[in-house]
């Protein structure tokens, strides 16, 4: 079942979700703060506005497919999961610990409503066409939700799926693209051509939307149950890096720092002020 409430109360939870985030990050020395912070819209729009799935039932046949392809986001989707009703928001305190009950990164079956774990950067997008395929074969209504970064597009094994969905007119596959337009060597755009000219040239249907803006995500997202001309769909969402707290914002510092307490307080402090 798609659970939808209105866009404000999915705002309240996006800053709530962004509280939990930090604190995790803090206490497992995390330097992936900023990147996770960046889709966390996208995960929201996503789980409360567009996919038909039941938290009680996560393994029904008939559910939507969503898979992170982000290996370092692992602590915003344990999060989002929790928050939706998987598992106890408990225990998101047991995030990194030891005993593994939710490890970083993600491993296969590691808590309910991981889909799947990607091994390589870009691989998730390879999972998710099988699985597209296989609903139809299956004659299963489902569909499928994959979201990358935007430095994983990368990766051949991408252009390759991307040229088997298209192929294969797999309408029922969306990928979703967490463009904040950085990556380690520098910007995307100096070093890479255009997602979009490249999406389209593989035959996609791209939309280019801000990956900030829940309603107009819900919107792109849900536009139908599935591509009526078989076209997969690409949503290039532009994002801002560390989204929600200032000092990280757009900050090439926050791509590897490590929150210390004065960083903790300071970001729970803004992310409070939003409330």
């Amino acid at each position: 079942m798609t659970f939808f409430a209105d866009i404000a109360d999915l705002d309240a939870i996006a800053r709530r979700i962004r509280g939990r985030l930090v604190r995790m990050a803090h206490e497992t020395k995390s330097p992936h703060t900023a990147a996770s912070l960046s889709l966390i819209e996208l995960l929201v729009a996503t789980y409360w506005g567009v996919l038909d799935i039941d938290p009680q039932r996560p393994a029904a046949p008939e559910r939507d497919r969503f898979i992170l392809s982000q290996p370092h986001a692992a602590a915003a989707h344990y999060a989002v999961l929790a928050e939706r009703g998987f598992f106890s928001v408990a225990l998101l305190d047991r995030y990194g610990k030891r005993d593994r009950s939710l490890p970083e990164p993600m491993t296969p079956g590691c808590a309910a409503g991981v889909e799947a774990v990607p091994g390589s950067p870009g691989a998730g997008l390879s999972i998710g066409a099988g699985m597209a395929l296989a609903a139809r074969i299956r004659k299963q209504p489902y569909r499928v939700f994959v979201l990358l970064g935007d430095s994983e597009c990368d990766s051949g094994s991408v252009w390759e799926a991307a040229d088997f969905a298209a192929a294969q007119r797999l309408g029922n596959l969306t990928v979703m693209i967490d463009d904040n337009g950085a990556k380690g060597a520098g910007d995307l755009e100096r070093v890479s051509a255009p997602l979009a000219e490249k999406w389209r040239a593989f035959g996609w249907d791209v939309k280019r939307r801000d990956g900030h803006d829940m309603a107009s995500l819900i919107q792109s997202l849900d536009r139908g149950r599935k591509q009526l001309d078989g076209r997969p769909r690409c949503l290039l969402a532009r994002t801002v890096s560390g989204k929600g707290v200032s000092f990280m914002e757009n900050n090439d510092a926050w791509r590897r720092r490590v929150l210390n307490h004065r960083d903790l307080a300071a970001a729970l402090a803004e992310l409070r002020s939003m409330l």
